[in-house]
């Protein structure tokens, strides 16, 4: 008989989540993890990112507030205070993912980096351990570019940059996706200059009609956005050589340019697993595809035809699929057809399903229906009017719905469910949406789509027809 049922190596989100289920389940699980417990996404990414960017809001908030007739004095950033705030959500956060929670729920913690020995056996600090299934969950890590003279020169990563003793004068940051420009927002308002050095176009993935009010938005604040150019070379200040030949000097330089899977120190060839730069080589049920006891979860999962999903609500939907293949033995797969995601700027940028250019590329026959937040009453109220709502239709059924406004992320969860369901157009715009509120402009997207019909000549002539009728 194996050791134990289940090996989870890592325990950041989707590890844990599995952990919390399988050991609720009654099965004996061994939890390994080398470094802190809760991964990269409560200790260098998620949670103290966007503990940073409320911080960073609010001193934007106070700078507004003259818009409102409340007059305020430019404010004061205390450094240490805010890393202190930073910090204390970390640590409010950190029982939900401590080792004690979980040896509470049964599962035996090993705190130790594990290794593949056998197929069915990993060895945990040097001592040998056998599971039924074992569960590789130990995510990613900042990717750094091999930029010359980079060695050289003090970087920062999303692992490093949250315990800084000081705050950047001019922060430098290299790369333009969600961490560098929600990194770019945080410093901007606590009042450090930023520059952004993006080598294609800021937020590359989302759709450029979005996107470009997000940059004119982050633009308006004082963040210098380059972009279409490369570094050559770094020296330290740190000071940037760029392919247009320029020169930027710094007082930080933030390495923002994705993310690699940590494989490195499994010895997956030990326990006969496919890898590939992206990851683990999975099916679409996340299991392995070279080894039928292993399965992948979160960042480290590289589904074939599919590829990686950097993002912790993907872990915890990767959990729920391997709980259900891996031990219920149902046929669960990813379908990643609604899946969301957001850049926690001001204003946030979501999008779930596919964006106008992946639907164009996917022979899709796409409708494109749109809501500016200009003409939306609550943002007008707010006097902050900067913002989009997208919606790409095929037929009378949402495909994808990409969002540009204050809360974003939280208004995208709708339209999450609209295309996972299936949902008609004219369910949509037919929905009672409180006035007023940020939401009534994506009904009114909606609602877009049966105007043609509406107010076309043969609907007038019906309309006079009935008029006659007593």
């Amino acid at each position: 008989m194996a050791d134990f049922d289940l090996a989870v190596i890592g325990a950041g989100a989707a590890g844990l989540s599995v952990t919390a289920a399988a050991t609720q389940l009654g099965l004996r699980v061994a939890l390994i993890e080398r470094d802190r417990m809760g991964g990269d996404c409560l200790n260098f990414g998620c949670v103290p990112s966007k503990a940073l960017l409320a911080a960073s809001h609010a001193a934007t908030a106070a700078r507004s507030a003259a818009h409102f007739g409340v007059r305020l004095l430019e404010p004061q950033i205390d450094w240490p205070a805010v890393q202190q705030h930073v910090h204390g959500v970390i640590n409010s956060i950190a029982p939900t993912d401590s080792e004690a929670r979980f040896a509470a729920l049964g599962a035996t913690v090993l705190r130790d980096e594990a290794r593949f020995v056998a197929s069915d056996a990993l060895s945990v600090g040097g001592r040998r351990i056998t599971a039924g299934r074992i569960i590789i969950a130990a995510g990613g890590s900042a990717g750094v570019p091999p930029v010359p003279g980079l060695e050289r020169v003090p970087f920062l990563t999303n692992a490093t940059l949250f315990d800084l003793a000081e705050q950047p004068g001019h922060l430098l940051i290299l790369g333009g996706g969600p961490i560098g420009l929600e990194m770019a927002d945080a410093f901007s308002g606590l009042g450090s200059r930023v520059t952004v050095i993006e080598a294609a176009t800021i937020a590359t993935k989302e759709d450029p009609e979005l996107v470009a009010g997000l940059r004119g938005a982050l633009a308006a604040r004082g963040i210098r956005i380059l972009e279409g150019v490369t570094v050559s070379a770094a020296e330290p200040g740190p000071a940037l050589l760029l392919s247009d030949g320029r020169r930027i000097e710094g007082t930080h330089l933030l390495i923002a340019t994705g993310r690699q899977p940590n494989l490195q120190a499994l010895d997956l060839a030990a326990g006969n697993v496919r890898a590939s730069e992206a990851g683990i080589v999975t099916d679409r049920g996340l299991r392995s595809v070279s080894n039928r006891r292993v399965y992948a979860v979160g960042d480290i999962a590289a589904p074939e035809g599919i590829g990686s999903r950097a993002f912790t609500h993907i872990g915890s939907y990767h959990a729920g699929i391997v709980v259900r293949r891996a031990l219920f033995r149902l046929p669960a797969r990813l379908d990643y057809a609604s899946l969301p995601r957001v850049t926690y700027t001001r204003p946030e940028l979501a999008q779930a399903g596919l964006t106008e250019a992946e639907a164009r590329a996917g022979g899709r026959r796409a409708t494109l229906l749109r809501w500016p937040l200009a003409d939306n009453d609550r943002a007008a109220t707010e006097r902050d009017t900067t913002g989009l709502v997208k919606l790409v239709i095929e037929g009378n059924r949402v495909i994808g719905a990409g969002i540009l406004a204050p809360n974003a992320g939280e208004m995208i969860g709708l339209w999450v469910l609209a295309i996972a369901q299936r949902v008609k157009a004219s369910a949509l715009a037919g929905m009672i949406i409180p006035y007023p509120t940020r939401s009534e402009a994506a009904k009114r997207a909606a609602a877009t789509f049966f105007l043609p019909k509406l107010f076309a000549p043969r609907t007038k002539s019906l309309l006079r027809l009935l008029t006659r009728l007593p």
